[in-house]
Order: structure tokens, then sequence, then C-alpha cells
């Protein structure tokens, strides 16, 4: 498979164009300090160019009524504590974004990873007059008693980052995000370079319960039985998409399998401290191959030093496309029913030079 150096590679969907740009700030987990912000063009989010006669949705269609997003009140629902970049850089883009645009009534809040807290969070902006929700839903299922509310006042939902199990353009309006399963292919296909197409792997699954976790995991087995049938998958367990969580799992991971070659991270948190654990361990830099997906700065160093082979991103900067995609809606204008982004990747050849575009 080739490597993209600097370019976005596209996902197998195609859908809604856009070119949208944004320069984030997004503050270390491990310094606490801020981060210089990506350049726009390394920031953007991209969606690709909708196949003919695909899904969308309109005003009349959804029964909303048109509003005016500067003077509209929005809500914003991120579904895990922002310790992890991945969602300190998806709640700044949409707080920069709004503020950006003019919007003054914007409502956040954050359910630390508490699905009915989250529901609770999302019922309350609903029952307070929100015009517009914008959704990163910790789970793909049990949605639906805030679309009966949401349903009941024609409030347009706008889902980001994972997909709800649901009708479009009926329970919500679009999905925005990326393509999972081809995220987990492109995984595939980089252990099976960094591993000579044999050996044992071992997958850190996401948090249960959404269609991350689901896509992830089945792009890659489907993809390593594939390409390279002769790498064995030995070992499986969530790590909840957490860091300390991946870190305990792999210490019990070494402990049974102590000659794993390969550790895939469904996301960089846990396949960071996957390699916390490597190091624990006595392991030396590139002895077992880490390939995860997110591209957070800390994933794409580890590239940099030796200890990672390759990340794919997941591009977490969501505020213009959404609030694009809002002002669309709100003008009349079909938008897309599901609309995919483009995501690059890391490896070796471009880490250290790229690095300024990871979150």
């Amino acid at each position: 498979m080739p490597t993209y150096r600097g370019l976005l590679r596209p996902a197998a969907v195609t859908l809604s164009a856009a070119l949208l740009m944004l320069s984030a700030c997004a503050k270390s987990e491990d310094s606490g300090s801020d981060t210089a912000a990506a350049p726009p063009s390394a920031a953007a989010q991209v969606a690709q160019s909708a196949d003919p006669g695909a899904a969308t949705c309109t005003l009349d269609q959804y029964g909303a009524t048109k509003v005016d997003l500067k003077t509209a009140k929005v809500g914003f629902s991120q579904s895990e504590k922002e310790a992890n970049p991945f969602r300190i850089a998806e709640t700044q883009s949409i707080k920069d974004e709004a503020a950006k645009l003019g919007i003054a009534n914007l409502t956040t809040t954050n359910a630390n990873s508490q699905f009915n807290k989250q529901i609770s969070d999302v019922e309350q902006m609903i029952d307070s007059g929100v015009q517009l929700l914008i959704i990163a839903p910790l789970n793909s299922d049990g949605w639906d008693s805030v679309f009966a509310k949401a349903s009941a006042k024609k409030i347009p939902i706008v889902t980001i980052d994972r997909k709800i199990n649901a009708t479009a353009c009926k329970d919500y309006l679009t999905f925005i995000g990326s393509d999972f399963a081809e995220q987990g292919k492109r995984a595939a296909d980089e252990m099976a370079k960094a591993m000579g197409n044999k050996g044992k792997v071992a997958i850190l699954l996401g948090a249960p319960g959404n269609n991350v976790t689901t896509l992830r995991t089945s792009g890659f087995k489907d993809e390593i039985q594939k390409v390279a049938p002769d790498i064995k998958i030995v070992f499986e367990q969530t790590g909840n998409f957490a860091r300390e969580d991946g870190q305990k799992v792999t210490e019990q991971l070494l402990q049974s399998n102590p000659d794993i070659n390969g550790i895939y991270g469904e996301n960089d948190e846990m396949a960071l401290g996957a390699i916390t654990a490597l190091k624990g361990a006595g392991k030396k830099a590139g002895d077992v191959k880490v390939v995860s997906i997110d591209g957070t700065k800390g994933a794409v160093q580890a590239i940099v030093d030796g200890w990672a082979s390759a990340v794919i991103e997941s591009n977490p900067r969501f505020g213009p496309l959404s609030f694009s995609t809002a002002e669309k809606f709100f003008g009349g204008a079909p938008v897309g029913q599901d609309i995919i982004i483009e995501d690059r990747q890391y490896d070796e050849s471009n880490a250290k030079s790229d690095i300024s575009s990871a979150y």
C-alpha cells in the first residue's frame, strides 16, 4: 500500500463536498501547556464529493424552521472527558468556529464518559430551547428519548465522530465523520508492512457500544486476513479508548503473550499506554510494532522516536464543517445525510516533517 506523504488519502465512501479551514489550539495532556496551532491547510477537514443519488435532507423534509445561527441557541454535547487530545481539539474546534461566526449563544456540556449523563445533558438543552444540537455521542444506541423530545420541537441534530443507530433526516439531520472501517483497513495494511506479513498481533479494542470500535475492528481483521493471512490475531481486549487502560491491558498481554510482534491500538491513547507498558517490560523501540488511529502529537512523536510504525488520522476539527452544514440546511439547501471526511496518515517517511499537522 502506498504511503501518502503529506497528503490526504480518500475514504471509501464519498459524500458532501467542502473544504474547510481551521487553525486550532489544543492543550497537551502531558505538559498542560498550549501547543501551537497547526497551519490551516494541515488542520482542515475535507469532505468528499457526493456520489450521484446520495441521500440528502432539506429543511422542508425535516420539518424544521429557518433560524439565523448568529442569534440561535446552539447546544454541543461532548461525550468524554477532555484529557484525551481528540476531545480537546474537537470541543475547541466547535467553540472557535462558533466565535468566528458570531454565534453568541452556545451551550457546551461534557458527559465525562457517562451515557446517562449525556442523555440528561442533551434533554436539558432541548428543554432550555436550543434550536440546533451538535452531538458527539458516547454510544450508538439508547437515544430514543432524545429523538422524541427533539422531534417534537423539530430541532435538527448533527452527530459527529460517532454514528447513532437511527434514521437520518428523521431522528437526526446528518452524521459527519470518518470511514471507520477504512481506517481499520489502512491500519492493517501498515501493520502487515511493519511485521513483514507474519507474526502475532494483539488488538486493543475501543470502548464497547459504538460503531467506531465495531468498524475499526472488522476493517482491521478483514484486511489482515486478506493481505497477510500469516499474521495471527492472538489477543483482543478493550482498553476503553483510555491511556491507563491501554497500559494495563498491554501489561496483561505481555504476561500471556511475551512473544507478541504487533499491537493495534484503536486509538492513540491506548497505543501510548501500550508503549509505556512495553518500555516497562524492557522492550526496545521497534521490538513490537505499534499501529494506531487518531493523529495526536504524542503518537506521531512515537513514530519519530521509533516506538510506533504508523498512525492513521481521525480528524477531530469538526467546527467548520458542522456549522457550514447547518448554515446550508437553514438556508434551504440539501445537505448530505452522511458526510464522510478524508483522513491523512503518518509513518516514518513523514512523521517528523508533518508533526505540526497533528493535534
